[in-house]
């Protein structure tokens, strides 16, 4: 039988913490270890992680949070910026790590960005590369490549933005499993992780506000905001690249090319995954992430 998400986190410690601009939920593991903070992708919360915060404690300080307009995290106003500006509504999410890690007292953290959350990590790289001691790209969004060199689904975009609005729309336990065989098409998805994500998307607030991240994520704006292949040449900080063989939207072909684009970075694909290999193939993840923590 496989454990819950409570037996999971045992060993654990769940938080809130008010920063200047946002009240932030955060799983973590308290120690004097490397901090790593891992990001969730959109729709996601905290729970992300929950198979890789305690086993990842041995060789860091794990941080799982709920991003705003996420999970348990506050829900505030978008900004209102142009993208590249520093104060495009994504830049919220790495205003929020920012604010987090000062209040923390965290100079210097290893992001771990999976889907969405690997734009805010690629963000903080490049636009904040002091406080960043190695970056992990899970499955990241958010990179524009060359035609020629990664195949791109659209069809596969178009999915997740009628299964998303369609579980917002009628939270049920189908609806909601619907969403997150998009996550998971190879199965791994639990009564549990269901239900969980059925309460978060419900709770007061949450699904107005959500409903309003993807209309955002989906406006022609959103595109501009997007990394290039220069961009992502860019990045100095040592790099950890995990994908899946099964990753809806990008393939290994854009696991290859971000590898080719930056010379710091290492490439793990991982087999029989989807696009939640944290959840997936967690004991493998688990082992790229401390070897490549051991070698920072």
């Amino acid at each position: 039988m496989a454990k819950t998400i409570h037996c999971e986190l045992l060993g654990s410690q769940t938080g809130y913490y008010q920063t200047r601009s946002y009240r932030t939920r955060v799983i973590e593991v308290e120690n004097e270890k490397t901090p790593l903070i891992c990001i969730h992708g959109g729709g996601g919360h905290a729970e992300s992680f929950a198979r890789n915060i305690v086993p990842l404690s041995e060789v860091s300080r794990p941080m799982a949070l709920d991003l705003i307009w996420h999970g348990l995290s506050s829900k505030p106003p978008f900004w209102d910026g142009k993208p590249r500006s520093g104060r495009f509504w994504l830049n919220q999410f790495t205003d929020q790590i920012l604010e987090l890690m000062d209040f923390r007292g965290i100079r210097l953290a290893v992001i771990e960005g999976q889907s969405l959350g690997g734009w805010i990590a690629l963000d903080l790289a490049l636009r904040f590369p002091e406080r960043v001691a190695g970056l992990i790209l899970n499955t990241a969004w958010g990179i524009t490549f060359d035609p020629t060199k990664v195949k791109e689904s659209k069809s596969d975009l178009d999915a997740l933005l009628k299964s998303s609005l369609e579980a917002l729309n009628n939270p049920s336990p189908e609806s909601i499993r619907r969403r997150m065989e998009w996550v998971m098409p190879l199965g791994g998805i639990t009564d549990e992780i269901v239900e969980l994500r059925r309460q978060m998307w419900t709770v007061e607030g949450a699904r107005a506000a959500l409903t309003d991240y993807y209309r955002h994520l989906f406006q022609p704006s959103t595109e501009e905001a997007l990394f290039t292949e220069k961009d992502i040449g860019q990045v100095k900080t040592r790099t950890l690249v995990i994908w899946t063989d099964h990753n809806p939207l990008q393939g290994v072909d854009a696991a290859r090319r971000i590898g080719e684009l930056m010379s710091s970075a290492k490439v793990v694909v991982l087999e029989n995954a989807g696009h939640w290999c944290q959840w997936e193939r967690a004991a493998e993840h688990n082992e790229a992430v401390r070897n490549f923590l051991a070698r920072l």
